[in-house]
C-alpha cells in the first residue's frame, strides 16, 4: 500500500487533483441534499471490501453518490446555522496542507506553518486591539476553543486563590442563554457550572446585569464570564464595554465568544458595537464562519499567553525536548498534542489577497443583511424579530405555525432552490438568514422571500 507504483500513483492522485481542482472552479455550484440511508445503501453498497475497490470506482462512488449527498455550505443560498464559504484560494491551499505532511503542534517540526499562522493571528489581535504579547493558536472549533480558554480560566482563578490563601475553589461561568451551546456542553465536561444573567431589552449580556448576578451568588464562586461578540441565533453583540468594566472590578476572567461575529471586527460599519474587546483575557473567532477559510478553523487568542501555556503544557519525557525549549508550540495553549496546522489556508488567502478584500468582502455581506432587514419590513406578510447588529436577520412570516415553516424548508431543499431552516425563540417558531457569503446577492435574498407569499 505504500510501496511506489508510477501509474498506479499517478492515475490515483490524478483523480483526487482532478476533482477538487473542478470543484473549486465550479460556478454555479449545485447546493445537492441529504438523501436517506437506503437509498445510499442502495447506490453506494459496501465501499469497504477486504480487496479494496481500487481507485477509479471509489472516486465514481464520491462524485457521483456520495457527494451529491451533503449540502454545499458554500451554495449562495445555503443561509442556515452559520455557513462557510472559503476563498478559493483558502479551499485550495487546505489540499497543500493534507498534502505536505506537516505537524503543526511544534516549532521544531513546523517551524514555517507556526511562523505564518502566527501572522494570521496576529491580525486577528490587532483587530481586536490586544497588546502586542497577546497570541495563541488555532483549534478545529468554537467548542474547542471555548474549552481550552475556560480551562485557562479556571487553573488562573485557583492558582489565585491559593496564593491569596483564600481557600476558595472557583466553580462557576456567568453567562447568558444566549451564549453558544457549547459553554454549557464544557462546563459539564469540566464539571463547572453555568450561573445564567438576564439580557436587557437588546438581548445583550450588560455590566449592570453581570454584576447583580455576581454578588447575588458570591463573586468569589466564580472563575469566568463569557461574553458573545455576534451570538449564533441573532448574531447579538453583548455590551462588551460594561461587562469588561465589572470583570475588572472583581478580578474575572473574560472571555469573549466571537466564533461566528468576531470577523465583523474588521468592518468599520459595525467595530463600535465591540468597544471593549481589547480587554478580553481571551478570545475566539471562527475563520471557517465569516473570514472565508475552510473547515475547520478556530482562532483562539490570549492576552496573556503565558497562562495558557502553564495550563495546558503536557509533561512527559519524550516531550521534554520541545517543552523545554523557548519557541512557540502551539499545542501549549488548547485542549489536544496531535495538531493539523489548520490556520495555514487563511494565512494563504489573507497573504494572496490583502486584507482590505477581507474588509469589503465582509462589508458586502452587511449591506446584502442590510436590504435583506428593509426588504423584510417592506413585505406586509413578513416582520423582522430585531434588527441585526451583523449579518443574522430574524424574522416571522405572519400567520404560519412550526408546521408551515418546516413545509416551506422541505420544499425549498428539495427543489435545490435554497436551505432555509426554522429555529425558535422563546416558544416561538420563526425563520432567519445568515449571510456570511459575499456570493449572497440582494437578488437572492428577494427570490427567496418571494417564495413566502
Amino acid at each position: 500500500m505504500h510501496s511506489f507504483d508510477k501509474d498506479a500513483d499517478h492515475v490515483a492522485v490524478d483523480k483526487v487533483l482532478s476533482y477538487a481542482r473542478e470543484r473549486l472552479l465550479m460556478d454555479p455550484i449545485p447546493l445537492d441534499g441529504a438523501q436517506t440511508e437506503d437509498y445510499l445503501r442502495s447506490a453506494a453498497g459496501q465501499t469497504i471490501t477486504a480487496a479494496g475497490l481500487g481507485s477509479t470506482r471509489a472516486m465514481e462512488l464520491f462524485e457521483h453518490t456520495l457527494a451529491p449527498a451533503c449540502l454545499s455550505t458554500d451554495h449562495p443560498r445555503y443561509l442556515s446555522f452559520i455557513p462557510c464559504a472559503p476563498t478559493r484560494e483558502a479551499a485550495a491551499f487546505d489540499v497543500v496542507v493534507g498534502a505536505s505532511s506537516i505537524y503543526g503542534g511544534s516549532w521544531m517540526e513546523g517551524a514555517g506553518a507556526v511562523y505564518a499562522e502566527n501572522q494570521a493571528l496576529r491580525w486577528i489581535s490587532d483587530l481586536a486591539g490586544l497588546p502586542e504579547s497577546a497570541g495563541g493558536v488555532f483549534v478545529p472549533g468554537g467548542t474547542v476553543g471555548n474549552l481550552s480558554a475556560l480551562v485557562v480560566a479556571r487553573h488562573t482563578a485557583r492558582a489565585k486563590a491559593k496564593e491569596a490563601g483564600t481557600g476558595a475553589r472557583p466553580y462557576r461561568i456567568a453567562a447568558t442563554d444566549n451564549a453558544h451551546s457549547s459553554v454549557v456542553s464544557m462546563a459539564a465536561v469540566m464539571d463547572a457550572e453555568v450561573c445564567g444573567v438576564h439580557v436587557d431589552d437588546k438581548l445583550r449580556l450588560t455590566g449592570a446585569e453581570l454584576r447583580k448576578t455576581l454578588e447575588e451568588n458570591g463573586p468569589e464562586t466564580f472563575f469566568a464570564v463569557v461574553a458573545t461578540s455576534g451570538t449564533t441565533n441573532f448574531g447579538v453583540v453583548d455590551d462588551l464595554a460594561s461587562v469588561a468594566e465589572v470583570c475588572r472590578e472583581y478580578g474575572l476572567w473574560l472571555h469573549v465568544d466571537g466564533a461566528y461575529g468576531g470577523a465583523g471586527l474588521a468592518a468599520p460599519s459595525v467595530r463600535h458595537l465591540f468597544d471593549g474587546i481589547e480587554h478580553a483575557d481571551s478570545f475566539i473567532v471562527d475563520p471557517h464562519k465569516w473570514l472565508f477559510a475552510p473547515f475547520d478553523c478556530c482562532a483562539l487568542i490570549y492576552r496573556e499567553p503565558e497562562l495558557a501555556r502553564i495550563a495546558h503544557t503536557q509533561e512527559a519525557g519524550y516531550l521534554d525536548v520541545i517543552t523545554k525549549s523557548a519557541e512557540w508550540n502551539p499545542t501549549d495553549y488548547s485542549i489536544g498534542l496531535t495538531r493539523r496546522a489548520r490556520g495555514l489556508p487563511l494565512w494563504y488567502s489573507l497573504a494572496v489577497h490583502g486584507t482590505d478584500a477581507y474588509v469589503e468582502a465582509i462589508e458586502s455581506t452587511l449591506e446584502v443583511t442590510r436590504f435583506a432587514a428593509d426588504e423584510i419590513g417592506r413585505r406586509d406578510y413578513l416582520e423582522a424579530v430585531r434588527e441585526p447588529d451583523l449579518s443574522v436577520v430574524v424574522f416571522r412570516r405572519l400567520g404560519w405555525g412550526p408546521e408551515d415553516y418546516q413545509a416551506w424548508t422541505d420544499r425549498l431543499l428539495a427543489e435545490e432552490f435554497a436551505f432555509v431552516v426554522p429555529t425558535t425563540f422563546r416558544g416561538e417558531t420563526l425563520t432567519r438568514f445568515a449571510i456570511v457569503n459575499p456570493h449572497t446577492t440582494k437578488e437572492d435574498v428577494n427570490a427567496i422571500l418571494d417564495t413566502m407569499v
